[in-house]
């Protein structure tokens, strides 16, 4: 009876994980239009589950404001690029400022949560579609870089719970995240590094090696950091998973929390080298 039900979940999880990788393939290889539905969709749904996660902490955010302004970020980055992210952050501040005046039971840090939530979710994951309409020449290596950049963070999670659960006797934050070992992080980030060298003959990226050694070595720690603060916001709302949208695997959130620090951190290190013109 344990067998078969181990068996079903192992299927349901594949399940899951085979409708994400084929929206995330659709959404990246089919133009910079269906980034931005992928993206947008990805935001307010992460928001949606981080709000949801806070009001078990106690914490009465505004959802409304919150989820809508992340959506909006990867929208006006679309069409307005920085002016527009800009000018959604200046008016999510206003809102949530006005509502905090006039709403008696908000709180300051109901405020800070309200904001936190929609550039943690909607902005962090507008720097995936900055990447892709970044790369010059025909849209769709555009979209293969995303690919490429969530190829990375995929290989250093799997090889790190590979060679955790092989070699694993270290903690690396027992207290956040116990299966997490030294002996799985650094053989995966070792593994993750690697694939940057692709980019040494990858169109419309000028990079040099050790830019390719750097930029995945710090990709590959904002990963794991990511994954980390989504564990440690969990465990203080008391919530084992973010939300139940993928069977098998809990949320969205639970699903792209390396994503976020590592478009940032790849955002950062491609526009600020001139890896990739801004």
């Amino acid at each position: 009876m344990e067998q078969k039900k181990q068996h079903s979940d192992l299927f349901i999880r594949l399940r899951s994980g085979a409708i994400y990788a084929a929206v995330v393939l659709a959404g990246s290889l089919l133009g910079n239009i269906a980034t931005l539905i992928m993206v947008a969709g990805a935001a307010g749904i992460c928001a949606y589950e981080f709000y949801f996660m806070l009001r078990s902490d106690a914490k009465l955010p505004n959802e409304a404001l919150g989820i809508a302004a992340a959506v909006a970020f990867p929208i006006s980055y679309f069409f307005f690029q920085m002016k527009g992210v800009i000018l959604v952050t200046a008016a999510l501040i206003i809102m949530l400022l006005i509502w905090y005046v006039f709403w008696r039971h908000a709180r300051i840090a109901d405020v800070c949560i309200s904001f936190f939530g929609a550039i943690y979710t909607g902005f962090l994951l507008t720097c995936l579609l900055a990447l892709r309409m970044a790369i010059p020449g025909d849209e769709i290596w555009g979209g293969v870089f995303v690919i490429f950049l969530l190829t990375t963070v995929s290989v250093n999670d799997g090889f790190a719970y590979l060679f955790g659960k092989a070699f694993g006797k270290h903690r690396l934050a027992p207290h956040i995240s116990p299966k997490k070992t030294w002996e799985g992080f650094i053989p995966a980030l070792i593994c993750s590094t690697a694939i940057w060298f692709v980019l040494l003959i990858f169109p419309g990226v000028q990079i040099e090696i050790w830019q390719c050694i750097v930029f995945g070595l710090l990709c590959g720690i904002a990963g794991v950091l990511g994954d980390l603060v989504e564990s440690r916001m969990k465990r203080n709302s008391g919530v084992k998973d973010s939300g139940t949208l993928m069977p098998g695997h809990g949320g969205l959130l639970d699903r792209l929390d390396s994503i976020f620090l590592v478009s940032l951190t790849c955002a950062l290190l491609m526009f600020t080298f001139n890896c990739i013109p801004f």
